[in-house]
């Protein structure tokens, strides 16, 4: 581990924050206590992290942030870097920890059914799903994140910022009907909004991934995705091991 020697991690949670900015300030304290590097976006909706450090500094502060019962089931998705791929910290309090500007989807409140990464593997492989219906997978990341990789066959509508998302829907929804919809992201907080937005607006059958394509690397290695997922920081992409690419996106 001595050439990976630096801990990646990108977590999020969507639950009801009545005091953000009181949570903002104990993160800030902690995270530079230890002296990690990266974003925290706090919000009333919730928390989204990408953050790096020593393994045993991240470690610790992720066990303080689960002592609030909040978010006591904060699931982390981490990766290994011979650096650390941010240049500060930066912690914010934000409207939504992603922005989509339609208030009445709550994560929440209430959220789309998630598909395991397994279960998505196996579809993939098989054609269709349990019950024999053709399965659409729908990124819902923005454009140039597309251009350096997705899931094979996935649909892709050329978004520039996630706020264009129910536009687009509205505009391609008849390539959904009928099918078996799967939304997908980096680490699965796009996909669940994107989710729930579908569900709400009448579309049956639609999930999102768990943990997005990061989690989907860590379990299954990349099957039926082609190229490397862009991510947030100075690594720019990893590949299907987590590991920094090393070869530029197709043009």
């Amino acid at each position: 581990m001595a050439d990976t020697a630096i801990l990646n991690v990108a977590a999020y949670a969507f639950v009801a924050i009545d005091d953000p900015h009181a949570l903002h300030a104990r993160v800030r304290e902690r995270a530079s206590a230890l002296a990690l590097l990266g974003t925290v976006l706090v919000a009333p909706e919730g928390i989204n992290l990408f953050l790096a450090g020593a393994a045993s500094a991240v470690r610790e502060f992720l066990a303080d942030l689960r002592s609030d019962a909040r978010l006591a089931g904060l699931h982390a998705k981490e990766s290994w870097s011979p650096a650390v791929p941010f240049r500060r910290l930066r912690v914010k309090v934000k409207r939504e920890i992603i922005r989509m500007d339609h208030p009445a989807i709550q994560p929440a409140g209430s959220r789309a059914p998630s598909l395991p990464a397994a279960t998505l593997r196996r579809w993939l492989a098989q054609g269709h799903d349990d019950k024999g219906q053709p399965v659409v997978m729908l990124d819902t990341r923005n454009a140039f994140e597309m251009d350096y990789g997705t899931f094979e066959g996935a649909l892709d509508w050329r978004i520039t910022r996630f706020t264009e998302f129910p536009r687009a829907f509205d505009a391609h929804r008849g390539e959904l009907e009928g099918k078996t919809v799967v939304s997908f992201c980096t680490g699965g907080i796009r996909c669940e909004k994107a989710a729930l937005y579908m569900r709400e607006s009448g579309l049956d059958d639609v999930w999102q991934l768990e943990g997005g394509i990061l989690q989907y690397f860590e379990e299954t290695g990349g099957a039926h995705f082609k190229g490397s997922c862009f991510v947030f920081d100075e690594r720019e992409a990893v590949d299907a091991k987590l590991a920094p690419r090393t070869t530029a996106p197709a043009a």
